[in-house]
């Protein structure tokens, strides 16, 4: 079985607790093709946990160890992970920012902006993160996009 194999049973196992998963992660970060894809593993494993503190340095430290250059699809993951745990820290204006500044990737879809309107409606910008989530959802719906793309602007246009 692969790494990259092994890492997804660990994901997949629902009977597993978070500390086996953290536990099982650790390990296979020991294995990781590169450092940066370890740490960013073991980032994962911890944020999963509800461990958000640990989470934010090893995502960091998968930041710095490379990862964007190592994987670029985990490190459009990261992006989004990493936000999200800011968020649930309440650093928020860290959160709105690295998702603002990240860059569209397909391995995430509409991720980017489905946890920009999480954290805009966090900091109290809930007709921001109305406009945000309508204008991603508007290019799958086969009627009423240019409705919805109508309401979603004067959300936030001055009156």
């Amino acid at each position: 079985m692969s790494w990259e194999e092994r890492v997804a049973a660990v994901w997949d196992d629902a009977s597993l607790g978070d500390d086996a998963v953290i536990e099982r992660m650790r390990a296979l970060a020991e294995q990781a093709p590169t450092l940066s894809v370890g740490l960013f593993e073991l980032a994962g494993a911890h944020d999963s946990a509800g461990r958000e503190e640990e989470a934010d340095v090893l995502y960091r430290a998968a930041v710095d160890a490379g990862l964007a250059a190592d994987d670029p699809a985990r490190e459009a993951q990261r992006v989004i992970q990493h936000a999200s745990t800011l968020r649930n820290l309440d650093r928020l204006d860290e959160a709105i920012a690295m998702l603002e500044a990240a860059a569209p990737h397909p391995s995430t879809g509409a991720a980017r902006e489905a946890f920009l309107a999480l954290a805009l409606h966090s900091a109290g910008r809930g007709d921001e993160a109305l406009r945000l989530a309508l204008e991603a959802l508007a290019p799958t719906l086969p009627l009423y996009r240019r409705s919805v793309l109508a309401y979603a602007e004067e959300l936030t246009s001055p009156a």
